[in-house]
């Protein structure tokens, strides 16, 4: 940004080199390209993810049906599961026989996770199948796939801004190395004998 705002004063300045100007120009180059490509790149990317997001939920949505099921006894506990409906998926939860009617009509039973703190046979409670019975995820829903869909997009602008800042600094280094060579050889054309008195100009 330093740079970007001597754009102008150096303009007429005579200790101003060239390289000065280069590097001022190379990073408004990259600071107008960062506002452009991160914005646009972000756009891109959530609303591509937002489309397949979305389709997504609505498949879910067609293909999984809350279903009540009735418990029938309750079974030992498994330490790794993890319930798909608590929100942090990380509540203890109790596994029960149940028994249930599938979409299809067809009865079904066996182990099912549940949220019930004290199950006791002929405790109802809702559970997910798809439409033949088989027990399945919570769908996908739409807040959900939205907020996904926005942190992409956000990922996908900062990782763009990020993008053109190392090609900044890439080009600035190159530069400042072919400044360092230009010095050197200069020094070395000087020869080792230069600031002596009588020597050279």
């Amino acid at each position: 940004m330093r740079a970007i705002g001597g754009l102008w004063r150096w303009r007429h300045n005579p200790l101003c080199r060239r390289t000065d100007l280069a590097e001022a120009w190379v990073a408004l180059a990259a600071l107008l390209l960062a506002l452009v490509a991160a914005p646009v790149t972000g756009c891109l990317v959530g609303g591509t993810t937002q489309n397949a997001l979305q389709r997504s939920v609505r498949a879910q949505q067609q293909t999984r049906h809350p279903v009540p099921a009735t418990v029938v006894r309750t079974l030992p506990p498994s330490p790794l599961e993890i319930a798909p409906e608590t929100a942090s998926g990380q509540e203890p939860r109790s596994r029960v026989l149940a028994r249930w009617t599938a979409p299809d009509g067809t009865g079904r039973s066996g182990p099912v996770p549940t949220l019930l703190k004290d199950p006791r046979p002929g405790d109802r409670f809702g559970i997910w199948t798809d439409g033949q019975g088989r027990l399945t995820a919570r769908p996908l829903d739409t807040a959900t796939a939205t907020t996904h869909a926005v942190l992409a997009g956000s990922g996908a602008a900062l990782a763009a801004a990020a993008l053109v800042e190392g090609g900044r600094r890439l080009i600035v280094r190159w530069m400042v190395r072919r400044r360092y060579a230009r010095w050197d050889r200069a020094w070395e054309k000087a020869g080792p004998d230069w600031g002596r008195t009588g020597t050279g100009n």
